[in-house]
């Protein structure tokens, strides 16, 4: 009988398509046997705990450069420190180009931060100036190194791009074999009623809701998909906010456009009330596009049983709310438009999904499985590295205690940003450990993440078709 290096036993294993009891041994970093009476130099005792695959967060914000310079607070460590204590082990942020620059100006001191990320990671190319060379010699390169996912912004000086440039960056993408993942919101629009509120005085956060309503974003997503289903490329929707949005995209999906979709935990808890709150604590709770009403979040859920969302990420993005360099940037007595648009949710992801979710009687622990960990790597290029748990997968796994329940503190959330907007909310379901690569990196909340243990993924082609998943 073999002896692995590490045995989890007596658990209840978990997949997108499967549940059942089993030991998982593992030799080295990967999977090496799934079966009863497996023996390991080190035994995990798992009983009466689920098995999941480690999540897979396949939208985040890391230590990403800004246009003006600045870098966003969350470091790669104090990401992964983060992601490992809410159960997540794989991680793709972002990659920055600005306009009138080529993509190679900043991707060298990116990659060199994201060189000392203690977890692992691949990456999305933004793209907002898609001249000739960047689209005829930059992004092929990018894909050839492993990059297969560009993001584009509609909205957000100075990143949006016009829908001619849009175009170009779909046409790339097809020749290339690559995704498109798009933010929908219409620019002129939000600018149009951000100036209006401004005119009359309201400067504070709640504004925010107020200039950015569901309209723009609907607009935004339908001409999203109109275009990319002009040029026939797959397109991925970014946080879709409300189900009027998510609407749009199931009659695509309904006549066979390829477009897939994602939520977000905060617009399954959060409302845009919170952005009413006294003394400026709104603008804890800003981020784009904006939490919608009470009653919203049933319909993302349809969404999601329905399959026209298929993957919940956590959109992370921190910002302080003390200090200088946050929320405040611009100042003690910024304006709405001048608050940067972001708010943190790397460990607490898996947590409201699975309370919200599973725990409520929403979803079931394998839809569960599928949205925090399965399709995200399927639909970026991961899939069969990452994402389930089988003979030769990376041996990320997260232990899982259905039953616990735990207020959420910003200590527990272990990131850099001074706060949590999900402070107070009770879940129901908490990681008691975390295993990436073979090797355990939390243990009942104690995190042990080591600087350049990550590895960079390689994205190959997506291993699911865009278009309508199955039901």
């Amino acid at each position: 009988m073999s002896t692995f290096d590490l045995v989890i036993r007596g658990g209840t294993v978990v997949t997108a398509a499967d549940t059942f009891e089993a030991d998982i041994g593992i030799a080295g970093e990967q999977i090496a046997a799934v079966g009863r009476g497996l023996e390991g130099k080190r035994v995990v005792d798992a009983s009466g705990r689920f098995v999941l695959p480690g999540g897979v967060d396949s939208h985040c914000h890391i230590e990403q450069i800004e246009a003006d310079g600045s870098v966003h607070e969350e470091t790669f460590e104090s990401a992964a420190r983060s992601a490992f204590a809410g159960g997540t082990t794989t991680l793709i942020p972002f990659a920055p180009q600005f306009k009138g620059q080529a993509i190679a100006a900043h991707a060298g001191d990116y990659a060199a931060r994201a060189a000392r990320s203690p977890i692992d990671y691949a990456l999305h190319q933004i793209v907002t100036d898609p001249t000739d060379a960047v689209t005829g010699e930059e992004l092929p390169a990018i894909v050839r190194n492993g990059v297969r996912s560009l993001k584009v912004f509609l909205t957000y000086d100075p990143f949006y791009v016009t829908d001619g440039e849009y175009l170009r960056v779909l046409e790339a993408a097809k020749r290339l074999g690559a995704i498109v993942c798009v933010h929908c919101e219409n620019y002129d629009a939000i600018k149009w009623g951000a100036d209006a509120l401004l005119r009359d005085g309201r400067t504070e956060p709640a504004s925010h809701a107020l200039s950015r309503p569901r309209v723009v974003e609907r607009e935004a997503t339908y001409r999203a998909i109109a275009l990319a289903e002009l040029v026939d490329q797959p397109v991925h929707i970014f946080h879709v906010s409300c189900a009027e949005v998510a609407d749009e995209i199931a009659r695509a999906q309904s006549r066979g456009v390829k477009v897939t979709a994602e939520t977000c935990p905060q617009y399954l808890v959060l409302t845009a009330a919170d952005m009413a709150r006294p003394g400026r604590e709104g603008a804890k709770f800003m981020c784009s596009p904006s939490p919608r009403d009470a009653g919203d979040a049933e319909g993302l859920w349809r969404a999601i049983r329905n399959g026209t969302l298929d993957i919940i990420s956590s959109d992370h993005c921190g910002y302080s709310f003390g200090g200088s360099r946050g929320k405040w940037i611009h100042g003690p007595d910024a304006d709405f438009t001048r608050i940067p648009n972001g708010i943190p949710g790397l460990a607490a992801r898996l947590a409201i999904a699975f309370s919200e979710g599973v725990s409520k009687g929403r979803i079931g622990i394998n839809r569960f499985v599928a949205l925090t960990a399965t399709t995200p790597a399927r639909r970026f290029g991961l899939y069969p590295r990452k994402g389930s748990i089988a003979p030769g997968f990376d041996a990320d796994l997260v232990l899982w205690d259905p039953e616990r329940e735990v207020t959420l503190t910003n200590d527990l959330m272990q990131h850099a940003i001074d706060y949590t907007p999900y402070e107070g909310l009770t879940v129901k379901g908490w990681p008691t450990m975390t295993v990436a690569r073979g090797s355990v990196v939390m243990d009942n909340g104690v995190v042990t993440a080591s600087p350049g243990a990550g590895r960079f993924l390689a994205a190959s082609a997506a291993a699911d078709a865009p278009g309508r998943p199955p039901r």
